[in-house]
């Protein structure tokens, strides 16, 4: 069936562009998006708590820190958006494999935050 014969029709499958189907694709990017949302809140934990720590100690963060802790909220956004975009219209496994790829790529972020410290973030 290509992609013009596919309708929502009953008993007819909706089929991606990229010839998946669309439950198919769905299922992956609910899947994967679980990850990139749990990094997205880890993002936000550590932007909270480390601002938290720097008032602590009678300082605020740099603003190399806020944007550094601020990019790690948005970063995970981004990637899962801009691989979803990419993946669209690929096959189930190029789909698989960038968002892996994205996802590796968030988690390198958030262990540059414990690589730098609050010593680097702070003023």
């Amino acid at each position: 069936m290509s992609a013009s014969d596919a309708t929502s029709g009953a008993g007819k499958v909706v089929i991606a562009p990229g010839g998946t189907p669309r439950w198919l694709f769905l299922t992956i990017a609910s899947v994967f998006g679980l990850f990139y949302a749990y990094d997205a809140w880890e993002g936000v934990g550590n932007l909270v708590g480390l601002n938290l720590a720097a008032q602590s100690l009678d300082t605020t963060l740099s603003g190399f820190g806020w944007g550094f802790l601020i990019a790690g909220v948005l970063l995970p956004v981004a990637v899962f958006a801009l691989a979803i975009r990419l993946g669209r219209a690929r096959s189930v496994g190029v789909q698989v494999l960038l968002l892996l790829v994205g996802l590796c790529l968030v988690a390198a972020l958030s262990a540059d935050i414990f690589m730098f410290g609050l010593g680097s973030l702070i003023v």
